[in-house]
């Protein structure tokens, strides 16, 4: 196909939210470059500091609010969704329940989803480029300054909740995003309207009370931020809130209403791993660093290392019932090279023993 017609620049719309279906999308928008409201929200919510240590969300200046300072050819994005939901929640809350399993996100269960939706993201790219002359395009997935909700809410994927996560009415939230930025002239899809409505439950179950207002979120109470993106030593004061959060937190997603129509994944990279969905504190806690790279290869969550694991899991064993295996496995990290593995196991032994 050559550059399109104003006929054929539609038709090539229908054609791309098609084939993203047959790879595995579950939904795919279009829209333009205009991130005006979004780039004053992000200015307010970094000057309050609420980024914590998360310094890249200001690195690189208005990029991620202008998709064309980022790539100079870019008049439209295309967003798209990919659903990830690995098991039925009530399993999820089951594990919350139980002070002595691991609970780890959902999102980390299985493949790292960076690695699997970017590739379907670039075939589809493939297929656009193979399309049509003259089409320049950059595929992202999490990876470089993109305000990716704020996209997939322009391009009528879902609205964003009072949680910050991106809602869609027929889907929920359980999914991940991704965009190709394009400098074909698409046409764009419309934003859906919001549906929150007077709904309060994601802001009252938050364990830290993160969400300190409707759509406004202090990183730095986050579980998700304490556990995956703070380096160093997390606040005692949050720490007996944490529970049995070992990895990220989910209840946000739990409570929504809107969630009851997720539907669980299909997709095989998406299944938990090494019965990471039903680990237990004490057998995440005695892995040594070789175990935890083998068990977390090609996972999100080897991100971390080693020592912010055993971290986060000397934490979740200080707030779980005291008994014997506990007190023995924690006094046995006493001597870990890492002061603040050490710190946090002598605070983890101070709750129970």
């Amino acid at each position: 196909m050559n550059s399109p017609s104003e006929p054929d620049i539609h038709a090539l719309a229908q054609q791309i939210k098609a084939w993203g279906k047959q790879l595995g999308l579950q939904q795919v928008g279009i829209c333009d470059t205009d991130l005006q409201k979004a780039e004053h929200y992000l200015a307010s919510w970094l000057k309050a500091g609420f980024h914590g240590e998360m310094d890249y969300m200001q690195r690189h200046g208005l990029k991620r609010s202008r998709p064309e300072q980022l790539q100079a050819s870019t008049i439209r994005v295309i967003s798209a969704r990919m659903d990830y939901l690995p098991e039925n929640p009530k399993h999820l809350q089951a594990v919350l329940n139980n002070p002595i399993a691991a609970y780890i996100s959902r999102y980390a269960l299985g493949r790292d989803y960076h690695k699997t939706l970017r590739k379907r993201l670039q075939k589809l790219a493939d297929k656009i480029q193979a399309a049509v002359n003259g089409c320049d395009y950059r595929v992202f997935v999490d990876s470089a300054p993109v305000l990716e909700k704020a996209l997939a809410e322009k391009a009528g994927l879902g609205w964003i909740g009072k949680h910050s996560n991106l809602i869609n009415r027929q889907a929920g939230s359980w999914f991940f995003l991704g965009e190709i930025y394009t400098n074909l002239p698409l046409p764009i899809d419309h934003p859906v309207n919001e549906h929150c409505g007077s709904c309060t439950a994601c802001l009252e179950i938050c364990p830290t009370r993160a969400i300190v207002a409707p759509y406004r979120v202090d990183a730095r109470r986050c579980i998700s931020y304490l556990t995956i993106e703070l380096h160093g030593s997390i606040p005692e004061e949050f720490r007996p809130l944490i529970g049995n959060r070992i990895y990220g937190c989910d209840d946000c997603q739990l409570i929504c209403p809107w969630n009851r129509f997720a539907r669980i994944s299909a997709e095989q990279d998406f299944s938990p791993r090494h019965n990471l969905n039903s680990a237990q504190l004490l057998e995440a806690f005695a892995w040594n660093e070789t175990t935890f790279l083998n068990k977390t290869e090609g996972s999100a969550i080897r991100r971390i290392g080693h020592p912010r694991w055993l971290r986060n899991i000397a934490v979740a064993l200080g707030n779980a019932p005291a008994s014997a295996a506990i007190k023995e496995q924690l006094q046995s990290r006493l001597s870990h090279t890492s002061e603040m593995v050490r710190e946090h196991v002598q605070w983890a032994l101070k709750q129970r023993y």
